[in-house]
């Protein structure tokens, strides 16, 4: 008798672990129904800055093709929303009263962008206590945001985008994070006049180290975005159509000074979509309480996947009831819980957890390299002879936009940032990845990205062992492998190997390396 599979959430990493199980699903063993509160297919969220800013087409987010997994005997039913569980009859309630009965359910419901406290957004919030009369809204605030403002989560919010760069309008970006800044270097390239406003000195705070993150603004100035750094921003004001519409007009700052614009692009976090869990008598803290297999801690049945699982070992939750960490915001942990949950599913087997090394972020952004990994917070000055704490190197060229920070602890590199500097950026992945020694000598790193520089210091970044796509751990040797049997084209290697088709952030990586296996030996 086949186990009936329910997968809420159609992300990609609902998506990954569809194709985890279609081989179960063929032979009957699992019978699998999708329920996705999106009408389309599968896409690619990561790369939506992307399609906004007219760099990629529709096509270019597609992930995966339905009609595979149909043909297989998966069932989807999409553009519908489960607003309840029963875990004692194991059946899930969708907002059109239809019940779908499940013997394993899966969350994988993602993240939904944080609307900040301001003056005009306030019913647009989404609170985690309210409980709407109508289970269908058990995602949403009591009203849409504004006209005029987004928060680049999904197609609609990237059409509202790509119209306004594609008509030069002028754009405001709230939030400095890794993908807001993506976002307003792209739609600066693309013609559009971009202003981004955060509450920190210094953007991409919580990723590179203040002076890593001033080298950057004065990057992005220096590319045409106007950077408005310490602007705590209160309020917006709206401007009215012949129509008697209400659109944006402009955000206000505690100082006064107001930011004029066409379009808000909200760009301050996600939270975990955790409401379904918690109505449902689940476990939530950050997301929905799980332990290394994504099983939640309440019921055996039910587990959780991606950006709304909070992955902890139970012994871990403190007297007060707080648990620490929290979803990993990053597709590749996700794929790899798909992975693992998918073999457990469809065999019973389960896998071990790997130990999830602090990710690697990139920026991606014409002709501006960013690159950090790890804690690069510790103090240069701090640290006194003999002690066997944290050791920091620092080099700055600010005026030619250069920057290098690194942490290590013993020898072993535990933290860094490298701004305008991609050789030693790559190098400096490269050792992170490996939990390497740095050379005795830390200058030889900079000089990677000298006019005369020599080979790396610690080794060739495409040996065949060495990582280039992070988001699915494949390495230069499979991408090898890949071509040999294929073709020399990103496409045949994304195919193949999945390389490319998270982040988006190796897809210089692949090229270069495709470009240096075509050069005869």
């Amino acid at each position: 008798m086949s186990e009936r599979v329910v997968l809420v959430g159609y992300g990609p990493v609902g998506a990954r672990l569809v194709e985890g199980l279609l081989p179960a699903v063929r032979e009957g063993r699992i019978e699998l129904t999708v329920v996705g509160a999106e009408p389309h297919d599968v896409y690619n969220r990561v790369l939506l800055a992307e399609y906004a800013v007219g760099r990629t087409d529709r096509d270019g987010l597609d992930m995966s093709d339905r009609r595979v997994a149909e043909d297989a005997g998966a069932r989807f039913v999409l553009g519908t929303t489960v607003v309840g569980v029963d875990r004692d009859l194991r059946v899930v309630r969708l907002h059109d009263g239809i019940r779908i009965p499940y013997d394993r359910l899966v969350l994988a419901t993602g993240a939904r962008a944080n609307v900040p406290t301001l003056a005009g957004l306030e019913r647009a919030q989404r609170h985690r206590s309210a409980r709407p009369a109508d289970p269908s809204a058990l995602d949403q605030g009591t009203a849409p945001l504004p006209r005029g403002v987004v928060a680049l989560r999904d197609l609609a919010d990237a059409e509202h985008v790509r119209a306004a760069v594609s008509a030069g309008q002028r754009i405001v970006v709230l939030g400095a994070g890794v993908l807001g800044m993506e976002l307003a270097l792209a739609a600066a390239e693309a013609g559009a006049e971009v202003v981004v406003a955060y509450h920190s000195a210094a953007p991409m705070n919580r990723t590179l180290d203040e002076n890593g993150g001033r080298v950057l603004a004065a990057a992005a100035s220096a590319v045409g975005v106007e950077m408005m750094h310490h602007a705590r921003a209160e309020s917006i004001v709206q401007r009215y159509d012949d129509h008697g519409q209400a659109w944006f007009d402009g955000l206000v700052c505690a100082d006064g000074k107001v930011l004029a614009g066409d379009l808000l692009v909200l760009s301050c976090g996600v939270g975990a979509r955790t409401e379904l869990a918690s109505v449902s008598g689940l476990a939530t803290s950050a997301g929905v309480l799980v332990d290394a297999s994504s099983r939640s801690w309440t019921d055996p049945n039910v587990f959780a996947i991606g950006d709304c699982a909070h992955v902890a070992d139970p012994a871990d939750a403190e007297p007060d009831g707080r648990v620490p960490g929290g979803p990993s915001g990053l597709v590749g942990p996700g794929w790899r819980q798909a992975d693992r949950l998918a073999a457990l599913l469809s065999s019973g087997v389960e896998g071990l957890a790997a130990v999830e090394r602090p990710g690697v972020v990139m920026l991606k952004a014409e002709g501006i390299d960013v690159v950090a990994g790890g804690a690069v917070d510790a103090d240069p000055f701090s640290h006194a002879p003999g002690c066997h704490g944290p050791q920091v190197t620092l080099w700055a060229d600010p005026a030619r936009g250069a920057y290098v920070k690194l942490v290590t602890v013993e020898g072993v590199l535990t933290g860094f940032v490298a701004v305008g500097m991609p050789r030693t950026g790559a190098e400096l992945t490269l050792l992170f990845e490996r939990g390497s020694e740095l050379p005795a000598d830390r200058s030889s790193l900079l000089r990677l990205d000298a006019a005369d520089a020599g080979m790396p210091a610690v080794g060739d970044p495409f040996a065949a062992d060495a990582t280039v796509c992070w988001c699915n751990g494949v390495s230069a040797g499979a991408i090898r492998e890949a071509v040999a049997v294929g073709e020399p084209t990103v496409a045949c290697v994304k195919s193949a190997t999945r390389a490319g088709t998270g982040c988006g952030g190796c897809v210089g990586r692949i090229t270069e390396l495709l470009a240096r296996e075509a050069v005869p030996a």
